[in-house]
């Protein structure tokens, strides 16, 4: 007798399939389901906006060189550039206000030289003010606000601030610092459901409701699982909290990020500084100091940051986020002409690498148009997850009721040798990611208090009706 082949839907029953023989480790899941549960639906929200904002910066790159083309690039390839003095003369005589705080030489032949004041009315006072002077002329090009060491101009800027704190300065920090310890811990948990469930995800072909929509927020959160778990670990070490635990912990372990000694040397130094720190504003000596680190190695792009006073050093230093990346700098006397100092980014500390290396990625430099597009992708990915995870949750009520909760009382099965160090370890990540801890801890009392009165009005209920 033969039997017509069934089709499993959500709602239909499917066949027992073999019970898997018991693990201590089982238990956790449910656990682990209700917390991914939970911090899923509170916390993607921030995640959203994270997402979001995260692709338009990723985009801004070459958006920038495109709108600001005119800036950026020179009207036509000369034969020989002028010496960096006479440009930042034409610069300075063009724009008298503020003071110079930095000069990035042309870094290619079609490319403008930035020279940028501080002190400028009218310019935020943490941003600079970028004068762009074609190489071959000494003609200004034009002038954008920059910020930061990256040298992002206003599009980028604009949307990098509101990713970082969506423009509301540092209180508005802890909107990303918060979506980036929340990420995590998210993503973990999803890749945990996912491996556990992984046969029954391999049975959705042809299915549709909920177990559809779970099959494709598992099987894209899977594989985009490790790139959230590396946005969220760099996302961490420039945050207000965290990072600042980051960097007391690299700092203990010897492992900060070193910066060249910018102290003068010699007898004359003080008054060859304050000679040179003056004639900074027109140019004088740069092209010797150029050639001074020029003659250490450093190649195209650097930036030349003059003496800060009259017992400091120029600081000549490479400002290459791309790989192989550039970052040596050297610290000249002014008076002599003379390196005083040397940092090669080959001799940093193991984690101030990672730490370089960690936030190029994150931020979309390390590997060009490559990693901007990956980074696209995650956050595309991250937008779609966040939609099916809600519509998921949709989906639990079955048309009666919005986003049925999940049982609680799972993590009273976990044998306590897996629950005290699972629970010690997340203290202790709490500790170091706060915006994690505090929350976890109010979620966990007001869960246990919530259950506590369930547990009372239904035993009460029981009672009454004996």
């Amino acid at each position: 007798m033969s039997t017509a082949p069934s089709t499993t839907t959500d709602e239909a029953p499917r066949p027992a399939a073999p019970a898997p023989s018991p693990s201590s480790w089982s238990p956790l899941r449910p656990l682990i389901l209700r917390l991914h549960f939970y911090a899923g639906v509170l916390v993607a929200p921030f995640l959203l906006v994270a997402a979001v904002t995260g692709f338009l910066y990723a985009g801004s790159f070459q958006a920038e060189k495109f709108l600001y083309a005119d800036e950026l690039t020179v009207s036509a390839v000369g034969d020989a550039e002028l010496p960096i003095s006479e440009q930042v003369t034409a610069a300075r005589e063009a724009h008298p206000e503020g003071t110079v705080s930095a000069v990035r030489p042309s870094p290619a032949a079609d490319a403008t030289t930035r020279v940028l004041l501080s002190g400028v009315k009218g310019v935020d006072p943490d941003h600079t003010l970028a004068v762009f002077v074609d190489p071959y002329t000494a003609k200004v090009r034009g002038t954008l606000e920059q910020y930061g060491s990256t040298g992002a101009l206003p599009l980028r800027t604009w949307i990098d601030e509101l990713h970082r704190d969506l423009h509301l300065g540092e209180s508005g920090r802890l909107y990303s610092e918060f979506a980036a310890s929340w990420l995590g811990v998210i993503a973990l948990g999803g890749l945990v459901l996912w491996f556990t469930r992984r046969r029954a995800l391999r049975t959705l072909r042809g299915t549709n409701g909920r177990r559809r929509t779970l099959g494709l927020h598992g099987t894209v959160g899977a594989w985009a699982a490790a790139g959230f778990l590396f946005l969220s670990a760099t996302g961490l070490t420039w945050s207000t909290y965290a990072g600042a635990n980051i960097d007391e912990l690299r700092t203990s372990l010897g492992q900060a990020t070193p910066s060249v000694s910018a102290t003068a040397g010699g007898d004359h130094a003080g008054h060859g500084a304050a000679a040179s720190a003056g004639d900074a504003e027109h140019g004088a000596d740069l092209d010797a100091i150029l050639a001074a680190a020029r003659s250490e190695g450093l190649g195209d792009p650097v930036e030349i940051v003059p003496p800060a006073d009259a017992s400091s050093a120029y600081v000549v230093r490479q400002i290459q986020r791309s790989w192989p990346e550039k970052q040596d700098a050297v610290a000249i006397d002014p008076a002599t002409g003379e390196v005083t100092d040397v940092l090669r980014f080959a001799d940093y500390p193991l984690l101030a690498k990672l730490t370089r290396w960690g936030i190029d990625l994150h931020t979309g430099s390390l590997f060009g148009l490559v990693n901007q597009i990956a980074l696209m992708g995650l956050a595309l990915s991250l937008v779609l997850l966040i939609v099916w995870g809600y519509r998921m949750w949709w989906q639990r009520g079955r048309g009666a009721a919005f986003g049925r909760p999940i049982p609680r009382g799972s993590w009273q099965q976990v044998p306590p040798l897996i629950l005290v160090p699972c629970v010690a370890a997340l203290a202790v990540l709490g500790y170091f990611v706060p915006l994690l801890g505090i929350p976890l801890a109010a979620f966990l009392v007001v869960d246990v208090v919530l259950g506590e009165i369930a547990h009372r009005r239904g035993r009460g209920s029981g009672a009454g009706v004996r």
